[in-house]
């Protein structure tokens, strides 16, 4: 699927060129490389890992609110559609990996597939590195926490449930939406609604544990759906849930605001600009957001308390996720010691 060329400007480029006419249509681009490394140290205070592993740089799914999408810059491209149609392929993954779980220094932290962008995009269809990086996992009983709104991820349902067994493995699924309109508009290339809610059921049936993301809370958007969003991933299943609110970092406040301006009315626009301030203290966006909001931000507290009490309604969060912490099963065959000694 072609979208007209639109980026915001690259802080990172000393110039910035408009074009004078009609946006050309872009085309998708892949670029295999091969990494120096591939697990990140997570320190964001929003988000609820430590390690993350991401195969794939850049995002098919082309989400209007994507925190990522500055990442792109630093490699030269643009936030916006470069983000969703120049797509980066980290082709010796499961290499670096392997040769990460082979080292003394490793003790079997569990990992997030992926912090950054899907790791269940439709690349992975062909490409297939998360699948390889969770049979290595499963070889080595690694923990493994996966975030995902892609539907590929029904292609390893078994192989997920195979892993379960010898070692800990959570797969969160982020719904933020109850209707497909909605969906289209802000995660146009992602799953539908409906095939994110089979994967919660089909997981949960063979023994995986399994929550939402309803991330992220818009406000004055999604706010109302987090009730019902909520009931249905228990009746699938789920275990778990969290939500995070929007984050605007950089240029995707630009991206962000040119696609619901394109998809919603001005005036509803307007209420989320307003309502994100209001929750943010002021501010669009504040990577400090937990430690500021603390007494702060009324309307905040109120979808706190309503996603609170769905959740004890609907028998979600029995144990947080600081107590659901990975068990340690990891185990390094023995013919992998002589390498590294």
């Amino acid at each position: 699927m072609r979208r007209p060329v639109s980026n915001p400007p690259n802080p990172w480029h000393e110039a910035h060129v408009e074009w004078l006419g009609p946006m050309p249509e872009v085309e998708l681009e892949i670029f295999e490389i091969e990494a120096k490394s591939i697990l990140s140290k997570n320190d964001s205070p929003d988000l609820p890992f430590t390690y993350s592993l991401n195969p794939y740089q850049g995002c098919y799914h082309g989400c209007a609110y994507c925190y990522a999408r500055p990442s792109h810059q630093y490699l030269g491209h643009g936030a916006g559609t470069d983000f969703e149609r120049k797509l980066f392929v980290k082709t010796n993954a499961p290499e670096l990996l392997r040769a990460t779980f082979a080292r003394k220094s490793w003790t079997g932290e569990s990992i997030v597939i992926s912090g950054n962008t899907d790791c269940y995009q439709p690349l992975e269809a062909s490409y297939q590195l998360t699948r390889r990086i969770l049979e290595l996992c499963l070889e080595f009983k690694n923990p493994v926490a996966i975030i995902t709104k892609g539907g590929v991820i029904h292609r390893d349902v078994e192989l997920l449930a195979s892993l379960a067994r010898v070692a800990s493995v959570q797969v969160f699924v982020t719904i933020p939406f109850l209707d497909d309109d909605t969906r289209r508009a802000l995660e146009p290339y992602a799953a539908t609604i409906e095939r994110r809610f089979e994967a919660l059921r089909r997981l949960s049936a063979l023994g995986v544990s399994t929550g939402i993301s309803l991330s992220p809370v818009i406000p004055g958007l999604n706010e109302s759906d987090i009730p019902e969003l909520l009931e249905r991933a228990s009746q699938a299943g789920a275990e778990q849930a969290f939500m995070s609110l929007l984050r605007l970092p950089g240029e995707v406040k630009d991206v962000f605001f040119e696609r619901v301006g394109a998809s919603l009315h001005p005036k509803r626009v307007e209420k989320i600009v307003h309502a994100i301030t209001e929750m943010r203290g002021g501010v669009l966006y504040d990577p400090r957001f937990n430690k500021r909001m603390s007494g702060q931000g009324k309307r905040w507290q109120m979808v706190e308390q309503l996603f609170e009490l769905h959740c004890r309604k609907h028998g979600l969060n029995k144990r947080q996720l600081a107590d659901t912490a990975a068990r340690p099963t990891f185990q390094r065959p023995k013919r992998q010691l002589a390498l590294f000694e």
